[in-house]
């Protein structure tokens, strides 16, 4: 796949947040979590497994203790999505705002969280497919602004950053940036055409993707992957504004948690889920410090693995962030749910600080001067006696910020 390495930003300015549509400012909000259960698969029905949880109502999730083995208990969330849910729903409820913050100058970041044959990957495809529809749609309702999408994609395999639409650059470092935060150095970013392309060069990332064989599942994701997309959008041209829209959208698909004793994982399976679970653990006290006090209550541990550093926006910093927890019903898979909906519950603790992003283009600016400069000097021709001095400084001034 040929495109060119991600090339640095222009400075960025914050400003307060708005949400799309003009709502109101977005200064600290708290991680948007939502949980969805899928129905018992085939080996689970094969196994005569048990349905060990109930979704009771749109927020509520209780322990059914099928066994009465363990006392019952229930987990509340901002939405939660019973096994005849869409995918459609799924999105609409619990991710689709945060999506379209993208567009509005917004990063905004998206991550299915959950044991492997949970869901993940099924729930991440539809999240995907259905914002890059509402994207598009958004684009051709505005007729006022001129977008530019890029698209990059990763994944990070046995805690290595790997390019998917270039996957010969070998394993990519990251490196701090004063402005951007962490950055993934020479990772190929692709100018979109249009919807079909986006589409087609998310296909190619999928495909590249590490998959293989457990006993809980015929493709599990060995790796996580990150596909970005990063809107820029700025006013037509015969606008005075030379400020754009810049943002980053973030669709996650994390590699499931994984039990030896269920996955009957040996040598390089084994591996694999070795550095998934460090990677989840990770993520997972990162997430647990966050929800107890935030970076006042001391170190973060963003910089233990590659995926909460590549994260570290999404998580306490600037963008809104949707968290999909999936799960699995079944009684053999108690402990895991379990984990998961701890897990769960932490992140909705989470504050996030989105604001918007606005970058100020050189050419746009340059442009502007321009035709600034020539409307100085028309004026000038024919001045009023008492301006003609005013004026002359102000052309000087503007012919020396084009010249900068």
């Amino acid at each position: 796949m040929v495109g060119t390495p991600a090339t640095p930003l222009c400075k960025v300015q914050r400003t307060p947040a708005m949400t799309p549509g003009g709502g109101p400012k977005v200064r600290e909000e708290k991680i948007l979590v939502t949980v969805r259960m899928r129905p018992l698969n085939q080996r689970e029905q094969a196994m005569y497994d048990l349905i060990a949880w109930d979704c009771v109502d749109d927020h509520t999730i209780v322990f059914k203790n099928p066994n009465h083995e363990r006392p019952a208990n229930q987990y509340s969330f901002d939405r939660v999505f019973d096994p005849s849910s869409s995918t459609r729903k799924v999105y609409e409820d619990g991710a689709k705002d945060v999506a379209l913050s993208a567009l509005t100058g917004i990063n905004a970041t998206i991550f299915a969280y959950g044991q492997t044959s949970s869901g993940k990957t099924f729930t991440m495809r539809g999240i995907t497919e259905n914002a890059v529809k509402d994207i598009y749609e958004h684009i051709k309702n505005t007729q006022e602004r001129e977008f530019v999408l890029k698209l990059s994609a990763m994944e990070i395999y046995n805690e290595t950053v790997v390019d998917l639409l270039n996957r010969d650059s070998g394993c990519l470092r990251l490196l701090d940036d004063p402005e951007k935060g962490t950055i993934v150095e020479k990772l190929v970013e692709e100018v979109v055409k249009d919807s079909q392309h986006l589409k087609h060069l998310i296909g190619i990332c999928e495909a590249q993707r590490q998959v293989g064989e457990t006993a809980l599942n015929d493709k599990s994701s060995r790796s996580h992957q990150i596909i970005r997309l990063t809107i820029e959008s700025s006013l037509r041209e015969n606008a005075e504004c030379v400020k754009s829209f810049l943002a980053s959208l973030n669709l996650v698909d994390l590699a499931g948690s994984e039990r030896v004793s269920q996955t009957n994982a040996d040598g390089v399976r084994l591996k694999e889920g070795s550095h998934i679970n460090r990677s989840l653990l990770t993520l997972t006290t990162v997430i647990r410090k966050l929800s107890s006090g935030g970076k006042k209550s001391g170190h973060i541990p963003y910089r233990d693995s590659k995926l909460t550093r590549i994260l570290q926006n999404s998580l306490g910093g600037n963008a809104r962030t949707a968290i999909i927890c999936t799960i699995s019903p079944a009684l053999s898979h108690v402990e895991q749910t379990r984990n998961t909906l701890t897990f769960a519950t932490s992140a909705k603790e989470v504050i996030n600080n989105a604001h918007v992003n606005m970058i100020i283009s050189d050419k746009r600016l340059v442009k502007h001067l321009q035709k600034e400069v020539a409307r100085l000097e028309a004026k000038l021709r024919t001045p009023e006696p008492t301006s003609a001095s005013c004026l002359q400084s102000l052309l000087m001034e503007k012919e020396l910020k084009i010249q900068e």
